[in-house]
């Protein structure tokens, strides 16, 4: 049979780290606090919005670094780091038939997954990260917890961690219950997260592909996804990592770009947009600035 075409509804964006890398979101000099608002980006419309050195997490310019927003399907990069951490991905899952009902219940964006199909964790990350899939997160939770409510503790409580202390999960995917605010976090926190993430060969690996194609297989159907990533491909030198919409959250873009040596990691919430396909300008706005700095 041919595969069910990847569902990309209005929901759509939605390994331990290093000793080397730092855990904190540095906070910016004192005289660059100074001129905080005015030395920064020109045009960023966020309500939320951080950008900062990969390497270290030196914060450059931030608008509400510590508000509590919604981030949509940003939530899948904390979806990711418990599996990766938990390793095994080479395990085989069978995608539950209750995604379907999940899907269409939540009207969210999807992998096309077939239940019954049996693919690797580490399959179903890729349809979890690329395409934005609340199937895979689903299928991912219910594998990893084991049971959805066990894997969100396991998601807040990595959180907690890390010292996500503006931080709450809900759900695995980002969808906007039991409420629009249910599921949130910070810019600050937000960096932190994405440089955690970033420090893992595997997602690096993921976020970093424009498409990935599985082939027709004993147990499972041929797939094909696309990166929903609106940087990649288009804006030189982006690297990853999610992007995120609810009518709630608005458009939402955690993204790295590296050039000449120098990366940038950076993070817009609820930035103006039509429609759920999220787009790349106030990310853009923001590395432009970065990259046009002479030092860092």
């Amino acid at each position: 049979m041919a595969m069910r075409a990847v569902r990309v509804s209005r929901w759509a964006g939605a390994a331990v780290l290093t000793a080397c890398v730092a855990l904190t979101v540095a906070a910016p000099a004192a005289t660059a606090s100074a001129t905080h608002e005015n030395a920064g980006p020109v045009g960023v419309q966020a309500k939320a919005a951080a950008i900062a050195v990969a390497s270290t997490g030196q914060v450059l310019w931030s608008r509400d670094l510590n508000t509590e927003l919604p981030m949509a399907s940003i939530t899948k990069v904390m979806t990711a780091l418990v599996v990766i951490r938990a390793g095994g991905l080479s395990r085989k899952i069978t995608v539950p038939s209750a995604v379907v009902a999940y899907v269409d219940e939540h009207d969210a964006s999807a992998a096309g997954l077939r239940p019954g199909d049996t693919l690797t964790a580490s399959q179903l990350l890729e349809g979890l990260l690329m395409p934005s899939g609340a199937d895979a997160a689903y299928t991912l939770a219910e594998a990893y917890g084991p049971g959805l409510g066990a894997f969100i503790a396991k998601m807040n409580a990595t959180a907690k961690r890390l010292g996500l202390t503006r931080t709450h999960f809900s759900n695995f995917d980002g969808l906007p219950y039991p409420t629009g605010y249910s599921t949130y976090s910070t810019p600050a926190n937000l960096i932190k997260l994405g440089r955690v993430a970033m420090a893992s060969a595997v997602f690096r690996s993921i976020v970093d592909q424009r498409s990935y194609r599985i082939a027709a297989g004993s147990g499972h159907h041929a797939y094909f996804w696309r990166n929903l990533n609106p940087l990649l491909g288009v804006y030189r030198g982006a690297i990853g990592i999610k992007p995120g919409w609810t009518p709630t959250a608005g458009h939402c873009l955690l993204f790295e770009a590296t050039r000449g040596g120098r990366s940038f990691i950076g993070v817009n919430l609820d930035s103006p947009g039509v429609g759920a396909t999220v787009n790349g300008a106030d990310a853009t706005r923001m590395l432009n600035w970065a990259f046009s700095l002479p030092s860092y």
